[in-house]
């Protein structure tokens, strides 16, 4: 079951939006297939076909599940990108040197009630929001996934996901056909432009500061690191990085309130080092499949991030940015 976000949800009620949209709207032909035949590169359309969205979905979990079962990266490999093909593909090559044969705890995931915000835009690439409930993790949380893709002959990909509470995922603007709105990446209506978040990000985790409002992605997470940075006999370093380019660039809807959620990625480097007469602590399984090197004195652990955040409007005085979510994973590890 789908259904586009410009309908009202009995279970999340929205406010009626009217904004215009900023340029004409240019005709293009809806094929059978759902495709969009777009004359000329600088024309303002919908990214693609509600219809289209849902398949892109649907061709997603197929693959993803596929993947799953065989711990086989090729199975999905055509369908993520950027962070999430980062984060999901080393969990598979973990589990497929681990356990050639297959995931032995593999269930099938399924989505329902999905929706789907797709923005009006000119040029490459395009992308559009999924946002539906599945049969894995909290009950009744919205996973929320961007699929991107650079050519109208080229496949849908999800670049981004996270994971919200059912009331948490926001009420998106709308033009005056139903489409969605996106942010630009150096939009300087925003309390943060979104092309900045991942360098202000990382700038946050190392020193602090009133940038990003207090929650478990922020405040809790740099005082956890700070437990963690120094116990006895083992230092912990941490170095976080934006990542911007290509699949990996921050994307945005413009919500009802005059923000955005914007979704960006980062990589994170945590180096363990051992005192003298001490020992690594023995890795867990998984670290070890993504490891290289021998481990003697130091564990470098390599992780990408992707964020998921409410960057309110500037001057507004809501001027923190909010992170909803934020989905990781190993991705690499090095032994010294």
């Amino acid at each position: 079951m789908s259904r586009d976000r410009t309908e009202r949800s009995p279970r999340r009620p929205r406010s009626p939006v009217r904004l215009a949209l900023a340029a004409t709207v240019v005709t293009a032909l809806w094929a059978a297939s759902g495709c969009v035949v777009v004359h000329g590169e600088r024309e303002v359309v919908p990214a693609t076909t509600r219809a289209d969205a849902a398949r892109a979905l649907a061709d997603f979990t197929t693959a993803y599940n596929k993947a799953d079962a065989t711990y086989d990266r090729s199975k999905d490999a055509d369908r993520v990108t950027g962070p999430l093909a980062d984060i999901d593909g080393a969990r598979l090559r973990a589990g497929h040197l681990s356990k050639p044969a297959g995931n032995p705890a593999h269930s099938a995931l399924e989505f329902d009630d999905a929706e789907f915000s797709i923005p009006a835009k000119a040029g490459w690439p395009r992308w559009f929001v999924a946002d539906a409930t599945a049969n894995k993790g909290v009950p009744g949380s919205r996973w929320l996934l961007v699929f991107t893709r650079d050519g109208a002959r080229e496949k849908w990909q999800a670049s981004y996901l996270t994971v919200l509470g059912a009331g948490d995922v926001p009420e998106f603007a709308k033009d005056e056909d139903g489409w969605a709105r996106p942010v630009a990446a150096d939009d300087p209506a925003l309390a943060v432009q979104p092309r900045k978040l991942g360098r202000s990000y990382a700038s946050y985790l190392k020193a602090g500061g009133d940038t990003f409002a207090a929650g478990v992605h922020t405040s809790q997470w740099r005082a956890q690191r700070e437990k963690f940075a120094s116990r006895p006999g083992l230092a912990r370093q941490y170095i976080d990085q934006p990542l911007t380019a290509g699949d990996y660039a921050p994307v945005g809807l413009r919500t009802a309130d005059g923000g955005a959620l914007v979704f960006f990625a980062t990589r994170r480097f945590e180096k363990e080092t051992a005192a003298a007469g001490t020992e690594i602590p023995s890795p867990a399984a998984d670290v070890r499949a993504l490891t290289t090197g021998e481990i003697n004195r130091s564990l470098t652990l390599e992780f990408v991030s992707n964020q998921a955040v409410l960057d309110p409007p500037k001057g507004s005085g809501r001027g923190q940015v909010s992170v909803l979510g934020r989905v990781e994973g190993l991705t690499g590890a090095k032994g010294e």
